[in-house]
């Protein structure tokens, strides 16, 4: 914009001073100096955008104009000649390389169309004291402005190289001082450039003109060329292996796919993560051992405390029922407790033993056919006596159809008894517990829902784990906190799941599905629904 406006002022001013001089007339001379003006001013408002469309039009019309004002002033052999030079002038004035070839091109054109203008037309000709002054006017402005442009020109380039060389400086440092090695690889292996730093005990410039497979261990030299073939197939890749001078370390390299002839690679050297992770599959071990040896302990003493618990409820079974003789009412009592509490622990000692099993993978399932409602009907009986005594309703909605279901009879008993012991021992008196059976399809729905004290949303994310118990510590004494952790180990045995929904005060419901049921099972139905 200045070189705009310094034209538009010089060529104003030299016009006003010929003319106040008498040295021009106000007639064509004027209005071609004039004409030199308009694409000055037009130019500088067109510099002020940075869309190279707006320099392309200003650049134009200074052809246009350099053209009129030539022609107007007596053509190629006029004065103001030198003004269809005036476009590669402002050309260079926008301080783009790229614009001086558009600028060349336009002052070719003008001296072509004022050629054809000098030729064709009937030229004016200017008075001999007025044109030296016009061709020193046109001489001075576009020889002292194509070397103001050309000036700023250089200064803008060697600007714009010095920044470039500046970011390239800065961008070599960040490359060489990344944590990682950035390689530039053929796709047999070979390595071009390398940036940044090396694992311990190499250098970047030990990389260059290599070949990976050098500086890799010979037992993992397969696997980084396989790697390679993969990079350039697939795209990308990810190797990790022991550098060839030290046995200790352990490098990672990954590789991405540039171009089919090169290949973008990022080596680190990992031998701390590689520890880490040692170190944790040795931790894993051996937790699962302690873990295995827990279960096996568990499991042994199950069965070591079973027959000494066996004999206990044998011999007080024999004495509440007075097999071999009369006894007292309290020694009888005491014996219907020995009896009950043994029941108990062979209840826990049962469900350790089942939990030892299935953690340890050795439970299996004996499958088989059967009516899941049998099932089902057992539990409500077995658990009818224990509800009444606690003053809870225990209800059961099972089909009017067979739920013919290929699973473990036992397992499924199981469930459904340990999701109602469960319900019973958190609902109040006066509450109501209902376990229904169903089909979905192929999958054999029990739901076991109560009108409890419900679970809180802390605890409803615990249950369901070994030894996991929710309730205040009466509730907590009736088990060790396996029953809803065994109902989802039978459930997962099946191919199933198990799911609590509950709310505080209102009461929990259980759901455990199992993809078990025989479809088309072609059993006789009964007449219709019934609860148990």
């Amino acid at each position: 914009m200045a070189w705009h406006v310094a034209w538009a002022l010089v060529v104003a001013a030299a016009a006003a001073a010929l003319a106040a001089t008498g040295r021009i007339g106000t007639g064509a001379d004027a209005a071609a100096l004039a004409v030199g003006v308009v694409p000055a001013l037009l130019g500088g408002l067109l510099s002020a955008t940075t869309r190279k469309t707006g320099r392309t039009v200003a650049i134009v019309i200074w052809a246009l104009a350099g053209t009129v004002a030539c022609v107007m002033a007596g053509g190629l052999a006029g004065p103001l000649a030198a003004w269809c030079l005036a476009p590669i002038a402002a050309a260079a004035a926008f301080r783009r390389a790229e614009h001086l070839s558009l600028g060349a091109a336009a002052s070719v054109a003008a001296v072509g169309l004022a050629a054809t203008a000098s030729l064709l037309l009937p030229l004016p000709t200017p008075s001999e004291a007025s044109a030296a002054w016009l061709s020193l006017l046109a001489l001075a402005t576009v020889a002292l402005g194509a070397g103001a442009a050309l000036v700023a020109v250089q200064a803008n380039t060697r600007q714009r190289m010095a920044e470039r060389d500046e970011a390239e400086t800065s961008l070599r440092e960040m490359l060489d001082h990344q944590p990682q090695l950035l390689l530039g690889v053929y796709p047999g292996g070979r390595v071009l450039e390398a940036y940044g730093d090396a694992p311990v005990g190499l250098t970047a410039r030990e990389f260059v003109g290599r070949n990976l497979s050098e500086i890799v261990s010979p037992d993992h030299r397969p696997a980084v060329e396989e790697a390679l073939q993969v990079a350039v197939s697939e795209g990308s890749a990810e190797v990790s292996f022991i550098p060839a001078h030290d046995p200790n370390g352990w490098c990672v390299l990954s590789l991405k796919r540039m171009t089919t002839i090169r290949i973008a690679g990022a080596l680190r050297d990992a031998r701390a993560q590689h520890a880490r992770e040692l170190a944790l599959d040795e931790a894993r071990a051996r937790a699962e051992a302690q873990n295995a040896g827990k279960t096996r302990f568990l499991a042994n003493m199950s069965h070591e405390l079973r027959t000494p618990l066996n004999a206990i409820m044998g011999f007080s079974d024999i004495m509440r029922q007075r097999l071999f003789g009369p006894m007292s009412d309290r020694y009888v009592e005491y014996a219907e407790l020995v009896h009950e509490s043994g029941s108990h622990l062979l209840e826990l000692i049962s469900d350790v033993l089942d939990m030892s099993k299935i953690e340890a993978e050795r439970y299996e399932l004996a499958r088989e056919s059967f009516d899941a409602r049998d099932a089902v009907s057992a539990v409500l009986r077995l658990m009818r006596g224990q509800a009444d005594r606690a003053g809870i309703t225990l209800r059961g909605v099972l089909p009017p159809e067979p739920l013919e279901a290929d699973a473990d009879r036992r397992a499924v008993k199981q469930i459904a008894l340990n999701l109602v012991s469960n319900a019973l021992k958190f609902t109040p008196r006066n509450g109501t517990v209902t376990l229904t059976a169903q089909a979905s399809g192929d999958v054999l729905e029990l739901i076991v829902a109560d009108t409890g004290v419900g679970v809180a949303p802390e605890d409803l994310e615990r249950l369901g784990r070994p030894f996991e118990q929710a309730g205040d510590a009466g509730q907590k004494a009736g088990g060790a906190g396996l029953g809803l952790s065994l109902v989802r180990a039978f459930a997962k045995l099946h191919g199933g799941e198990m799911m609590m929904e509950s709310t505080v005060g209102e009461g929990t419901t259980v759901t455990v599905r199992m993809p078990v049921l025989i479809p088309h099972a072609e059993l006789e139905p009964l007449p219709a629904a019934y609860e148990a």
